[in-house]
């Protein structure tokens, strides 16, 4: 082995990567990327649910209960509610991720609780609970320890269970039921920015290009073209993973299929913007490869498929709030779980067709039909 030769190597391809702008800074980036939100971002401890109170007994004891809970930061009451259709209703709409129900006769459950002669046979205070996030039963069997009794009077030495917990949409607590409908966006965000990531490029690196370029297409019949044919091929595999789901795992499709494929038509259309984007900004495959893992990682982590959301720094969440995926983890677990309607989820379906407008529009400026 001749030293010299070998290092004459090795320079080379240190020129080659300065030259590289894009994987340099991948190299760079990635890292960074990852450091900063699993130290930053992800955050295991659940904090600042939304959710809301319905308080039936509107007695002292009750406010004190409600004031307590909220001290602890895990849930964050927006809503004080009047009866229970309202909670349901903001419940499946996914306005809210818990709720605490204070029954009429909250004073006697309290009272009974500490009674030897004549216990009380239900707790004193309920949770309810979106079942269609795992994390939200989590955050439940949390509070549902808190020794209550305690905070409203020290002198109770040992509290007993003084929370019932009720779990909507999932009641047996299968974990297959929240990741399957999930697993929908990350499959589809891996495989059609993925593909239309390296379609442009293709095109130019095998020089099919330049027969673009003698033909009367616009940029964006270019770009239309590139990004229909995926279109029902992620149809196909929300099929797959539909049929699946429910024939293995059975996963219950409460609401309208037709709104099922109408969120996941919605999410691959944004999900094949961001591709075509890429392939833009990407001189070879292999940077648009590099590209499109850059965007994989935040929006599974960031979207609350892996992770708590609500527990999430703002400027994290503000950064979800930009990935396709976190939207589409809210639309399909409020359709297929809690049988919502699309009309009821209207604000992420607008977000996703914000986002697919605004990509879209700059792939197609930055389409030219030119070799350089």
């Amino acid at each position: 082995m001749n030293l010299r030769r070998l290092f004459s190597i090795v320079l080379k391809e240190l020129r080659q990567l300065r030259r590289d702008r894009l994987t340099f800074a991948m190299i760079v980036g990635i890292p960074t990327m990852q450091l900063l939100l699993f130290g930053y971002a992800i955050n295991l401890d659940i904090r600042q649910l939304p959710a809301a109170v319905l308080d039936q007994a509107q007695t002292a004891h009750a406010r004190e209960v409600v004031a307590a809970l909220a001290q602890t930061g895990v849930m964050d009451f927006r809503y004080r509610l009047k009866t229970p259709q309202e909670l349901d209703d903001l419940i499946r709409a996914g306005k809210i991720s818990a709720a605490l129900v204070i029954p009429p006769d909250f004073e006697r459950r309290l009272a009974g609780q500490n009674s030897d002669t004549q216990p009380w046979p239900r707790p004193p205070l309920q949770i309810v609970v979106d079942g269609s996030d795992q994390v939200v039963q989590q955050a439940a069997a949390q509070l549902a320890l808190l020794p209550l009794q305690k905070l409203l009077d020290p002198a109770v030495a040992t509290p007993t269970k003084n929370v019932e917990i009720v779990n909507f949409y999932n009641p047996a607590r299968l974990a297959p039921v929240n990741t399957v409908p999930g697993l929908i966006g990350v499959i589809l965000t891996m495989t059609m920015v993925l593909f239309t990531a390296m379609a442009i490029v293709r095109e130019r690196e095998r020089g099919n290009l330049e027969f673009l370029i003698a033909t009367p297409v616009s940029p964006f019949e270019l770009t239309l073209g590139k990004v229909l044919p995926f279109v029902g091929i992620g149809l196909l595999q929300v099929t797959v993973v539909l049929l699946l789901g429910v024939a293995i795992f059975h996963v219950p499709i409460r609401g309208s299929l037709l709104d099922v494929y109408g969120a996941a038509l919605a999410f691959i259309v944004a999900s094949l913007s961001l591709g075509v984007f890429i392939s833009t900004l990407a001189k070879t495959q292999f940077q648009s490869m590099q590209l499109a893992f850059f965007t994989f990682l935040p929006q599974i982590l960031l979207s609350g498929f892996m992770f708590p959301y609500a527990g999430m720094p703002r400027p994290a969440q503000w950064l979800a709030e930009i990935f396709p995926m976190t939207h589409f983890i809210r639309l399909i677990r409020g359709i297929m779980l809690r049988g919502a309607h699309l009309a009821e989820l209207w604000p992420e379906l607008a977000a996703l067709a914000i986002f697919c407008v605004v990509t879209l529009t700059i792939a197609v400026l930055r389409t030219r039909k030119r070799l350089d």
